[in-house]
């Protein structure tokens, strides 16, 4: 079985360089056994989150490392991760990721290093934006 964020219901709802937005519905196949968001569900929303942010560069940009302190129970949806850019070099990024819950609340923090390779994102050019079609 392939996971994807299409089956897990995460949406961008915001992008630009540096920085994405994503949000995801909290549904019953999303919550632990005691009915909270599962920590796993808390780490894709945020994982996708930062690759998006990361992937704006223009240059195709890999997860060297990834920390998530889980800070709340998330207990309404959706769940909102925000990744920004906070350090950037020519090969080595590193982004922030705060995940709220549905009432606002912090439920976790990241903080991922993304390595970036001398390869250009699909169907973007190397300022990050998308390219025409000619």
């Amino acid at each position: 079985m392939t996971c994807s964020p299409v089956h897990l219901g995460i949406e961008i709802t915001e992008a630009a360089r540096g920085y994405a937005r994503a949000v995801m519905p909290l549904d019953a196949h999303h919550r632990n056994g005691v009915g909270m968001a599962h920590g796993g569900a808390i780490f894709a929303v945020a994982d996708l989150a930062f690759a998006v942010a990361c992937n704006t560069r223009g240059r195709v940009s890999v997860n060297l490392n990834t920390s998530i302190s889980f800070l709340a129970p998330g207990k309404r949806g959706p769940l909102t991760a925000e990744a920004r850019e906070i350090s950037a070099a020519r090969r080595v990024a590193t982004y922030e990721i705060r995940i709220t819950d549905g009432e606002g609340t912090l439920i976790a923090i990241c903080q991922a290093t993304a390595y970036s390779k001398d390869q250009p994102v699909p169907g973007m050019d190397s300022a990050g934006k998308p390219r025409s079609a000619d």
